[in-house]
This record gives structure tokens, C-alpha cells and sequence, in this order.
């Protein structure tokens, strides 16, 4: 039986996604074995990022200052602009050093079943910088669900009249899957994306 103050730990930390009850029983009782100033370090990391962490005003990446590291960084294409659904997709991105441009943050995706219509998302500041900077290029990075699809087509469809180049990045069967357990759809996607050798 665990404590009541215990217990409540367990609950917060359960409530973290990702995290199932298993986890934050042991990430609980972790936090007992903790030493006083590490508890005193980890409390104030919560409260620090959550004091000093705000949206870039440029691209809605987070970021501690008015603008953030990548739109102020002059090294970037910042005439090509990738569109992400939330920032943790700059993240993964960024982790495979591949892409030079700049980011717009949706936060979120078009979903009407749950309450998400575009004036929603920040889809009118991306119109803005279309039509301010001298851009030649959209990537619509966005996860191959039916929202996402649905995203992109919205936002293909309101980006065609600016006369530049949108593309969207490629989806299939991943390097190192397996045709075999894919499904259906992946396969089909990967057959449509198929580039000639």
C-alpha cells in the first residue's frame, strides 16, 4: 500500500503521456530515493521551463527569446518553410541534419471531430510569411493520418495562388521494414511515392 502522498505522486506522473501506472509507480518511488538538492534541482528545471519557455513570434517554435534559434540563425534557407504539426516534430527533424530551411508551427492538425478547425491552428500567420518574405518553397511535414491528409490538402489549397513550390515529404515503408507486416495503406503510399532509378 503506498502513502496518500504517494499515491499522489503515482497519479501525477500518470497522468504524463506515455507514462502507464507501472512507470509512475517507479518513477514515484525513484523520486523517494532522491536526495533533498536533487529534488530541489528537478522542481526547479519544471518551473524554470515552464517560467522562461514561449513561442517564437516568427514560426511558434518554443523558444526563451522573442525569436528562436533557428529563424535567427542567418546560416538557414529561410526562403523554404517546413510545416510542422508541433514542435516536437522540429525536434526529430533537426535530429537528422538533413534540412536547412525554417519552420511553421501548426499546433495541431485539422480534426473537426475533436473540435479542431483550421482558425484553430496557426495557419494565418503562415499565409503572412508566404505573402511578406520571399519564399520559394512549403514542405508540408505533417504524419500520414486522415488529419493530416486532410491538413495538407487545406493548406496545398490555399498555398497554389502564391505560385510556389509545396511539396510534402515522403511516407511508405520504412528503411530497414519489412513489406511483409506492413498495412495497406503504408503500401500503398510507398507505391504512389515510388521514384524512378
Amino acid at each position: 500500500m503506498a502513502t496518500k502522498s504517494l499515491e499522489k505522486l503515482i497519479d501525477e506522473f500518470n497522468r504524463l503521456p506515455g507514462i502507464g501506472r507501472k512507470s509512475a509507480t517507479r518513477l514515484a518511488f525513484h523520486v523517494l530515493d532522491m536526495e533533498e538538492f536533487e529534488i530541489e534541482r528537478f522542481t526547479k528545471a519544471i518551473l524554470e521551463v515552464k517560467e522562461n519557455t514561449k513561442r517564437c513570434r516568427i514560426c511558434h517554435n518554443f523558444s526563451e527569446e522573442e525569436v528562436c534559434e533557428v529563424c535567427s540563425d542567418e546560416h538557414r534557407n529561410k526562403g523554404i518553410i517546413c510545416v510542422v504539426e508541433d514542435t516536437k516534430d522540429i525536434v526529430s527533424l533537426e535530429r537528422a541534419k538533413s534540412y536547412r530551411g525554417v519552420y511553421h508551427v501548426l499546433n495541431g492538425k485539422i480534426a473537426p471531430l475533436n473540435g479542431i478547425t483550421p482558425d484553430k491552428l496557426n495557419i494565418k500567420s503562415l499565409m503572412e510569411r508566404v505573402a511578406a518574405e520571399e519564399i520559394s518553397e512549403v514542405i508540408l511535414a505533417l504524419n500520414p493520418d486522415l488529419e493530416g491528409e486532410t491538413t495538407a490538402m487545406y493548406l496545398t489549397k490555399l498555398l497554389k495562388p502564391f505560385g510556389i513550390k509545396v511539396t510534402r515529404i515522403a511516407s511508405g515503408i520504412p528503411m530497414g521494414g519489412n513489406i511483409e507486416f506492413s498495412d495497406i495503406a503504408t503500401i500503398s503510399k510507398a507505391m504512389d511515392g515510388r521514384q524512378e532509378l
